[in-house]
């Protein structure tokens, strides 16, 4: 007999949207903060989709990938080829790029959830190294190989343009919400609570009852879907897909971000996405400024980058969100200690 229990979010649906104007606030005063850089924002927020989707898989589920941006990359690449060979439809490629991508995460997720820990990671990692391969080689005729593919998206409901900054950011901004209004849903749903008890204790759960293989393979393919959205909307904002879009070595930039913002909340894959895209614009032009006051020249700003990371990576454990809600907790009991004596 199942005997979860789980909380309902029909009491609280003003919550949710209460959280989802938060988070669009949240962007509107990056915006501001930045100078209204449109074109840096919407880096931002497609990045963060695309942690949203890891944070899904790692931070809720806690199967840990080296393999994401096969999906990330085949969303790019799928919803290029459809501007270039069908129509230049925006709409219509980032469908066709999460439908084909959600079944190709089908396959390779029916797969991989049948391993667990080092097993998983290895094995995703080595399906991003075929898709990587298959993109250089038996499919670049198609992909132009480190050629890239350029891709040019029409209007959106014929009044917004990808290759306008403003409408860019719109767009991208509205997709955002959207993906974060829907996994704050689903997170809270049972379905939710119950990916997060696999986490903590599959034998538990599988001993209630519950087929653990499935709920972790419908997981794993909504995050997949949800990363080749990211991948399609990066194809539209720059208009152009490479072979890095699908390179196995960019997953450690979304591990970071998890690590930095913290797993396991939707918040804290937002708060690293944006600090590591912020340490990572900024940084290279701090390098050049120390490197002109200097008078020689500095290691390359990756390596400071990294030193950056693991700073503050290893300065908090449960990320920043995590270690702002941990202090929180602790004042909130101090101040509940001191109105009880």
């Amino acid at each position: 007999m199942n005997t979860l229990k789980y909380p309902s979010l029909r009491s609280r649906p003003g919550r949710v949207m209460l959280e989802t104007g938060i988070v669009l606030l949240g962007f509107l005063v990056l915006l501001a903060i930045t100078g209204f850089k449109f074109y840096w924002i919407t880096d931002f927020m497609i990045f963060c989709i695309l942690v949203l989707s890891f944070d899904l898989l790692y931070g809720y589920l806690g199967h840990l990938s080296f393999g994401h941006m096969l999906y990330y990359g085949t969303g790019a690449y799928l919803a290029a080829s459809w501007l270039v060979y069908f129509n230049n439809d925006p709409l219509l490629a980032l469908l066709f790029a999460v439908i084909v991508t959600s079944l190709i995460a089908a396959v390779t997720g029916w797969v991989a959830v049948q391993t667990k820990a080092a097993a998983f990671a290895l094995l995703t990692m080595a399906f991003n190294e075929l898709g990587s391969f298959i993109v250089h080689t038996p499919l670049s005729k198609y992909t132009r190989g480190d050629d890239g593919l350029i891709a040019s998206p029409g209007k959106v409901f014929g009044l917004l343009r990808f290759g306008k900054d403003t409408d860019a950011f719109i767009i991208v901004l509205i997709i955002l919400l959207l993906v974060f209004l829907v996994l704050r849903i689903l997170t809270r749903s049972p379905f939710g609570v119950l990916i997060r008890s696999v986490k903590e204790n599959e034998t538990r759960i599988q001993f209630l009852g519950y087929d653990t293989q499935r709920y972790k393979w419908i997981t794993f393919i909504v995050s997949a879907a949800i990363a080749a959205l990211a991948g399609g909307l990066f194809v539209m904002v720059q208009g152009f897909v490479s072979p890095r879009a699908i390179s196995t070595l960019s997953n450690i930039e979304i591990i970071f971000a998890i690590l930095i913002g913290g797993a396991g909340s939707l918040y804290g894959a937002l708060i690293g996405g944006v600090l590591f895209m912020l340490v990572k614009n900024y940084l290279p032009p701090v390098i050049s400024a120390a490197e002109g006051l200097a008078g020689f020249a500095l290691p390359q700003w990756e390596m400071w980058l990294g030193i950056i990371l693991l700073i503050i990576v290893f300065s908090f454990r449960k990320g920043v969100f995590g270690f702002a809600v941990e202090k929180a907790g602790l004042l909130r009991q101090s101040i509940k200690s001191r109105k009880g004596a």
